[in-house]
């Protein structure tokens, strides 16, 4: 993906697969530093969400949240949240696409 930024949600219990990540993406899987979650995504490490992104950051959804009837992804800062159902979590973090990005 070149020097551009995106954004994987994953389940908080998910951990990157590199090998289906660089396979998905063509590139390998970089944690962003807290100075550079704020300036490429808009959101503080600890807040980091898929809503009100910086123009440009695409947002994709891990399967690995599938198997969840709802969700509480953060809001923007570390003391918030939103409960979601999946449907919800598409619609709302408007979404490229479902990947398969986590070890199994």
């Amino acid at each position: 993906m070149d020097d551009k930024c995106i954004l994987v949600v994953t389940a908080g219990d998910a951990k990157i697969d590199n090998i289906k990540y660089k396979l998905q993406f063509g590139t390998k899987a970089k944690m962003l530093t807290a100075e550079e979650a704020i300036l490429l995504v808009g959101h503080a490490v600890g807040g980091v969400c898929p809503f009100a992104v910086n123009e440009g950051v695409e947002t994709f959804l891990d399967i690995s949240l599938k198997r969840f009837k709802t969700v509480f992804p953060a809001c923007g800062s570390s003391n918030s949240a939103i409960e979601l159902s999946i449907d919800e979590l598409e619609k709302y973090s408007k979404c490229i696409s479902w990947v398969d990005v986590c070890k199994t």
